[in-house]
């Protein structure tokens, strides 16, 4: 029972990293110009991989653009065209974009939150 147990938690923590490793545009590079995206087996495996999707798993990823990822590694089309430096360059400078821009917007509206707080404080007295 305890070997099964081990085996389990085994098994959620390499799937747990590799699913996080798909986040990275030059990983998925690497994949592809090795030919593991025309290999049946693994794509069926990343299909088995959307179970992440689920709230019970998406909880325990640190990097959640992987869950986009996977979904269109589920595209033949996608999958051809990762074998192209370019791309993988291409997707690496627009997740770059993305979280400048998701950091910039989150100060904004903790600074917005902050201001409103000292507002209400001061109101209150």
């Amino acid at each position: 029972m305890e070997t099964d147990d081990t085996g389990n938690r085994l098994r959620f923590q390499l799937e747990l990293e590799f699913v996080q490793c798909l986040a990275n545009p030059n990983y998925l590079n690497f994949l592809a110009q090795r030919g593991y995206f025309k290999d049946k087996s693994f794509v069926n495996y990343l299909k088995y991989l959307l179970y992440w999707k689920e709230p019970e798993y998406a909880k325990y990823l640190k990097y959640p653009q992987c869950l986009h990822m996977l979904e269109l590694l589920q595209y033949e089309h996608f999958r051809k065209e990762l074998v192209n430096a370019q791309c993988a360059k291409f997707i690496d400078e627009q997740q770059i974009l993305h979280w400048q821009h998701y950091s910039r917007k989150r100060m904004r509206l903790q600074q917005a939150l902050a201001e409103q707080q000292q507002q209400n404080n001061t109101s209150v007295k």
